[in-house]
């Protein structure tokens, strides 16, 4: 059956085949959008869609997580050279386990790219660092329970992420509130800001880890590799305490 798509495709990088030397792999496709309808406007801008496994994004979701909550840029591959070191590492382990393609200028054998990361990780303090962040992050909510959007405001530094909640008749409101946050984030570097819309706000999580710090998939995948006994990994609902987003604030 031909595909109804009407976008075009105007660029696809395959980053499992050939991933990238800092460790990140996924499939990014560039569309050119088009409409013959109400949003024919935005006819010839281009819309970027990125395609993970739950592993690759666990993956990024750290290097995101270790970049916000130490102030480096990982993301773009700048910072200490040690926490580069160890994601890329662990881009050829979450490889291995996939069954694609390695990272470049990593062990291309199990035992010594084990080896690698578990000294790495050790002098890091992988696993203590992020479960650190998770617990030193407190969420503030003003959110609504029959909201459509959110804006989710995360300054690492102070440890707070503030969940703000809009109707969808707020829509206007709420684009407005995004601009400001998006001011402040070009104030104060090392903040974010993104807005949203979900379901339901217990699904925040899932959608946007990065903003709770919720690592823990990748710690695991992590925490199997230097004990050498891969399983399957299943992650429960992410619990926060009383006074939390799904708490009274």
């Amino acid at each position: 059956m031909p595909s109804a798509i009407r976008h075009s495709l105007a660029s696809m990088d395959d980053y499992i085949s050939d991933p990238k030397p800092s460790g990140y792999r996924g499939i990014h496709l560039v569309y050119r959008y088009f409409s013959d309808k109400k949003k024919s406007m935005y006819n010839g801008m281009k819309i970027e869609m990125q395609l993970r496994s739950k592993y690759q994004h666990a993956w990024a979701t750290a290097v995101e997580t270790v970049g916000m909550f130490s102030g480096q840029a990982l993301k773009s591959s700048l910072g200490s050279e040690d926490w580069q070191r160890f994601f890329s590492l662990m881009g050829s382990v979450i490889a291995l386990r996939e069954g694609t393609a390695m990272v470049p200028n990593t062990p291309t054998g199990g035992r010594a790219l084990v080896a690698e990361l578990s000294d790495y990780a050790s002098r890091l303090k992988v696993e203590e660092r992020l479960k650190g962040y998770s617990n030193a992050l407190h969420s503030i909510s003003n959110a609504p329970t029959d909201a459509y959007y959110y804006l989710l405001q995360l300054d690492p530094q102070s440890g707070v992420l503030n969940v703000s909640g809009f109707k969808l008749s707020a829509s206007a409101d709420a684009e407005s509130q995004y601009a400001e946050a998006e001011k402040l984030v070009q104030q104060r570097p090392g903040t974010d800001a993104v807005l949203v819309s979900v379901d339901d706000i217990s699904t925040l999580w899932k959608a946007y880890p990065n903003y709770f710090a919720d690592t823990r998939m990748f710690v695991e995948l992590m925490n199997q590799a230097i004990s050498g006994r891969s399983r399957k990994i299943r992650i429960g609902e992410l619990k926060f305490s009383q006074g939390d987003i799904f708490g009274s604030s």
